[in-house]
This record gives structure tokens, C-alpha cells and sequence, in this order.
């Protein structure tokens, strides 16, 4: 699976090492899908609570930032990140793929102690 290293344009200096990264398949779709969406829109990458496991991934095309959001910048996309979802999102790999059920996005997430079949929900074991 070929990987799109995302840089962290951000300036804080201690979140610079929170990574998300996107494989090529991943990024085609999301520009792919992006063609339908305003000129403007970002992908927006976020985790709610909820879901089979706890926490689910969310993801929308947004056009409003506020001064917490991450920007992150890989081919040719712009993915945005709010503060809340960075713990759960750091060294997330995104990818795509397509089968004979259809295409999907997969979500690689190293910090994920528990992972449900439904592919977006997940639970992370706190450190403390």
C-alpha cells in the first residue's frame, strides 16, 4: 500500500509530532468525492463518541475552521483535524479500498485497543 506522509503545517510546537497519514487510494477518493463538494471544502477527520466500541471516526467535507483545528496538507488535500480528536487520531492511517461488496475507507489506528467489525468504531484503553 503505497502511504502519503501528511506534514503538520501547524505551529505548536508539541503537537508537532501528532501524525495522520493517507494512502494514495484514500486520497484519490476523497478528491474524487471532494469534485462534488464547494471549491472551498476541506476534509474534516474527527471522533465523536458513540458507536459499537465507544468512539466512532466521522468524516465530512467542512468550509469553517476555528484556531484549534490541526491542518495537515498531502497530496494536493487539505485534512483538518479539531483538537478533542488528535489523542485518538495520532499515526491513524487511512486507507481505501474496493472489493466485490463495493469501496470503503479503513481506518489502520495503532492507539485502538478494540476495533468493531463495522469498521468505524473503535475503543482506546486509557494510560493512567
Amino acid at each position: 500500500m503505497d502511504v502519503c506522509l501528511q506534514g503538520d503545517i501547524a505551529t505548536t510546537p508539541y503537537l508537532l509530532d501528532i501524525m495522520v497519514r493517507l494512502s494514495t487510494s484514500a486520497a484519490h477518493e476523497i478528491q474524487r468525492l471532494k469534485l462534488k463538494q464547494r471549491q472551498d471544502a476541506f476534509f474534516r477527520l474527527k471522533v465523536q463518541a458513540g458507536g459499537c466500541s465507544s468512539l466512532i471516526y466521522e468524516m465530512a467535507f467542512d468550509t469553517e475552521l476555528v484556531p484549534s483545528d490541526r491542518i495537515y496538507e498531502c497530496c494536493g488535500l487539505t485534512v483538518v483535524v479539531d483538537a478533542q480528536s488528535l489523542e485518538y487520531v495520532n499515526n491513524l492511517l487511512l486507507d481505501y479500498s474496493e472489493d466485490l461488496m463495493g469501496g470503503g475507507f479503513r481506518f489502520h489506528n495503532p492507539n485502538a485497543s478494540t476495533t468493531c467489525s463495522c469498521g468505524i468504531s473503535f475503543a482506546i484503553t486509557s494510560s493512567s
